[in-house]
């Protein structure tokens, strides 16, 4: 009879330690469901929120090429949206408009241009049909601008004979980040003092990039870089560099061109021609067989501009 009892509150206590882990258990189900369903609402409420932001009036902000882009966030932060016209790996003188593209042009209220290259001349009139009230902003008005006569490379050609490498310069994207920073002002009036504030932070960040540049360049005064797309012409003269491009008129070099140059190279005891990743390789090859050197990769359009500047100067100063 006692064994029976005992049998009996045992059957009892398993049922009810089954019966708690059964509701444990639904808890804990009911409890993750709850938890997935929090995680999807929050996701969808933040790209619904992007989506507002990106969609209204004045919080999208076109530039021509990556750097640009990295100058409007170092002022605007977080914002503006930017739309990207010649995305990474894309040359600015032969890039073509994708379909795609003109929706984002179409919510953009200003295009910062980088002025002068053959993508926004090629252009200029259809992007702006698709929006015209988007504002057009020149970046290269009121620059000390490098023309055809004035370059190194008297072969190079780009529109109205200005070349367009603009950002190659600290002192020239100075100036370029007060224009900047006057316009997304005038977008968000409200947002004026953090503009400001940044906009003077990015100012010390570029006078130091000057300053430790021109330092680690003055001993190579007068040295000659070599180059097969001709983009370094205001960072030469900013350092008082001098550039030779084996681009000839905007196109293949002829083989005179290639012959003059590979002369000078010789006698320059010059052994590295430098190219961006845009650009074939098949006549760099060629001229650094001819001059026992080698070709190394450089990256104007990096949208780590600063970094990029100073990694750059390593490169010409290691291979000078």
């Amino acid at each position: 009879m006692l064994n029976q009892r005992r049998i009996q509150i045992q059957k009892v206590k398993t049922k009810f330690v089954k019966g708690c882990w059964l509701v444990t258990i639904q808890k804990m189900v009911r409890m993750k469901k709850i938890i997935i369903l929090i995680v999807v609402a929050a996701v969808l409420f933040s790209c619904n929120s992007t989506n507002r932001r990106k969609d209204k009036p004045g919080n999208t902000i076109t530039v021509s090429i990556v750097p640009q882009k990295t100058f409007v966030k170092k002022i605007g932060g977080d914002e503006f949206e930017v739309n990207v016209l010649i995305p990474p790996g894309s040359s600015p003188a032969t890039y073509t408009l994708l379909p795609s593209q003109l929706k984002e042009i179409a919510q953009s209220a200003v295009w910062f241009r980088i002025g002068y290259i053959g993508f926004e001349y090629a252009w200029k009139e259809k992007i702006e049909q698709n929006n015209p009230q988007m504002k057009v902003v020149d970046l290269s008005e009121g620059l000390d601008l490098i023309s055809a006569e004035e370059s190194d490379d008297h072969d190079h050609e780009h529109p109205s004979g200005i070349d367009p490498h603009t950002w190659m310069s600290p002192a020239l994207v100075k100036q370029m980040a007060k224009k900047i920073m006057d316009e997304l002002t005038l977008l968000k009036p409200e947002k004026s003092e953090e503009f400001k504030i940044n906009y003077l932070k990015f100012v010390k960040e570029i006078d130091l990039l000057n300053v430790d540049i021109r330092n680690e360049l003055k001993e190579y005064a007068g040295k000659k870089i070599i180059v097969f797309h001709p983009s370094l012409a205001y960072f030469a003269r900013d350092y008082h560099l001098e550039q030779y491009s084996l681009e000839s008129g905007g196109k293949e070099p002829t083989p005179q061109h290639m012959a003059r140059v590979v002369d000078m190279a010789k006698k320059e005891n010059i052994k590295v021609i430098y190219i961006q990743n845009e650009f074939d390789r098949d006549h760099a090859r060629v001229f650094a067989e001819e001059i026992g050197g080698k070709i190394i990769q450089v990256a104007p359009l990096d949208p780590s501009w600063e970094e990029n500047l100073r990694t750059m100067t390593h490169i010409f100063i290691d291979n000078f």
